[in-house]
C-alpha cells in the first residue's frame, strides 16, 4: 500500500473567460469509474447548451484508472491538458468536467490548451484537497509513572492520540503513521525501560482535515 497520496476530498467549482468563450470546471471526488461517469452525465444534462462538456478522471491509487475526453475539442487540446493537472498535482479520486461555451472567436490549439489547463487548476484550487496517510492504530498500556514520558514522546513526533483511558493503569490509542511504527515502538520501550505494554492493530488511513483526524475505512 502507498504510504501516502493526495486525494479529492471536497469538490468545487472554477471559471474562467478566455476571449468570450466561458470555461467552468466542475470538480468532484469520486471512489470508482461508475461514480464518476455518472457525475459526467450530470455535468452534460446541466450544461445541455453547451458546446463542449471534456472531461478527465483519476480513480484509485497504486494503479490508477485515467480516462480523459476532448468532446468535439481538437485531439488532445482539452481532455489531456485536463488530464495532465491531475496527474501533475497527484491528485486521486477525483473526476473534472470543463464546460465550454463558444463566444465567437477560435482561440487555436494553444489557447485551448491554456484555457482547459486554467480552468481545471480554477476548479481545483476552489476543492479541498487533503494528505491521506497510512497508518496503524497500537494500543499502549503503561503505569502512571511513565505517562509523562509517552506524552512527551508522541507530542514531539505529532502522533495522534485517538483515546486515552485512566484507571488501575493507563491504556492509549495511538495512530501511528506506517513508516513511524518501528521508530515509535523502540522508543516507548527505551523511556520506559520496557515497562510498557504495545499492540498493533489495524491498518489504514487517516486525513487531517480542519484541525481534525479523519480515519478512512
Amino acid at each position: 500500500m502507498i504510504e501516502q497520496y493526495q486525494a479529492l476530498f471536497d469538490g468545487g467549482q472554477g471559471e474562467i473567460i478566455e476571449k468570450r468563450s466561458r470555461f467552468i470546471a466542475n470538480v468532484r471526488p469520486v471512489t470508482t469509474e461508475e461514480e464518476a461517469q455518472c457525475f459526467i452525465e450530470e455535468m452534460r444534462k446541466k450544461y445541455y447548451d453547451a458546446r463542449h462538456n471534456c472531461f478527465a478522471f483519476s480513480v484509485g491509487v497504486e494503479q490508477p484508472i485515467l480516462r480523459c475526453s476532448d468532446d468535439g475539442e481538437p485531439s488532445g487540446t482539452a481532455g489531456k491538458p485536463i488530464l495532465e493537472v491531475i496527474t501533475g498535482e497527484r491528485i486521486h479520486n477525483i473526476a473534472v468536467v470543463v464546460t465550454r461555451y463558444f463566444g465567437g472567436t477560435l482561440l487555436g490549439t494553444g489557447g485551448l490548451v491554456r484555457a482547459y489547463t486554467q480552468a481545471t487548476k480554477a476548479g481545483i484550487e476552489n476543492s479541498e484537497v487533503i494528505e491521506k496517510k497510512l497508518a496503524k492504530r497500537i494500543q499502549l498500556i503503561t503505569n502512571y509513572n511513565d505517562i509523562g514520558k509517552i506524552q512527551y514522546l508522541l507530542g514531539n513526533e505529532k502522533i495522534h492520540i485517538e483515546t486515552s483511558d485512566y484507571t488501575d493503569v493507563v491504556t492509549m490509542q495511538i495512530l501511528v503513521p506506517i513508516k513511524k511504527v518501528e521508530f515509535i515502538e523502540k522508543n516507548l520501550i527505551e523511556v520506559t525501560n520496557g515497562k510498557i505494554q504495545i499492540e498493533q492493530g489495524d491498518t489504514f488511513y487517516y486525513a487531517m482535515i480542519k484541525g481534525e483526524v479523519i480515519v478512512f475505512s
